[in-house]
């Protein structure tokens, strides 16, 4: 039998399949679907300190291979999340991953504070939000700014924090290496590719924000080359992301160097996904007389 399991830290992934952020709510919904108890770990709908609307107008836009989305982080807050999501989420036979978003540092660091003696295993920190009070630019665009969330919120986290990483960054392996020494168990990557959608009809954006994030099968080849140059210049595990639809994109990015995977539009596109990836990994090792993902992992 292939042994798919992936250590990280203290914890033990049944496999290195993780859905991503945003995609997979809090795991209820999927759970009618399958036994998501099949997959490695499951992160949580990003959650800020305080609970969330959303965007208004169209939130999502389909593109050739890909979806872009302007959503708008609508969450219940952290404290709404502990009171009413934690008692499923808690209870899931799998690496309960939250993740967690901020308008400034205190934000991050307080939400990071409630949560620290709670029922889940990491929790990783999405820095591709706005800093409100530093004119509006992602916390993960520069380096240095990234460095004093990373540090702060380090300084109090009582869980393994990996950060999750923009590809908008002006240099994403920088960002990384930042991240690395400050303290970081690991990175994820890539978040959203901002990008734009125009109805031309009405001759104006299909965005409120006009900007939005896009993601799929379109931006799996760039994503993969990020990933593979940050599990070059890191030594802490990286998470790899962007446009995994099925098992072989799951081992590209395992081949390119990452411990795990995250998989996030394809849950829109077929709601077994992540079983379906699973079952596919597992297929291709004992196929190929592969007994450990370690045997694979960065031959690239």
């Amino acid at each position: 039998m292939a042994d798919m399991s992936v250590k990280f830290k203290d914890l033990t992934f049944k496999n290195p399949v993780i859905m991503a952020s945003g995609t997979f709510g809090f795991g209820r919904e999927y759970n009618e679907v399958y036994d998501i108890s099949k997959l490695g770990g499951v992160s949580s709908k990003g959650l800020t300190l305080n609970s969330k609307p959303g965007n208004e107008g169209i939130r999502v836009w389909e593109t050739p291979s890909g979806m872009i989305n302007s959503v708008g982080l609508e969450n219940p807050g952290v404290q709404g999340f502990i009171d009413h999501e934690l008692p499923f989420f808690k209870d899931l036979d799998l690496v309960r991953i939250a993740n967690v978003g901020g308008g400034c540092i205190d934000d991050y660091v307080t939400g990071v504070e409630l949560l620290n003696d709670k029922e889940i295993d990491i929790i990783e920190l999405n820095i591709s939000c706005p800093n409100v009070k530093a004119g509006g630019m992602a916390f993960g665009i520069k380096s240095e700014v990234a460095r004093e969330v990373v540090r702060d919120v380090r300084a109090i986290c009582k869980k393994p924090l990996v950060i999750k990483l923009s590809p908008n960054a002006e240099d994403v392996v920088a960002m990384a290496k930042v991240c690395e020494e400050e303290g970081a168990d690991g990175v994820s990557l890539v978040n959203t590719f901002q990008a734009l959608a125009i109805d031309i009809k009405n001759r104006k954006p299909v965005f409120k924000n006009v900007y939005a994030g896009l993601s799929g099968p379109a931006i799996k080849p760039i994503a993969l080359r990020m990933v593979h140059q940050v599990c070059k210049n890191v030594e802490i595990p990286v998470f790899g992301m962007g446009g995994i639809t099925k098992a072989e994109d799951a081992i590209e990015f395992i081949m390119a160097g990452a411990t795990c995977i995250q998989v996030g539009t394809a849950n829109f596109m077929n709601p077994r996904a992540g079983l379906e990836i699973v079952d596919g990994i597992e297929a291709f090792m004992e196929r190929e007389g592969i007994k450990s993902l370690d045997e694979i992992r960065g031959i690239i």
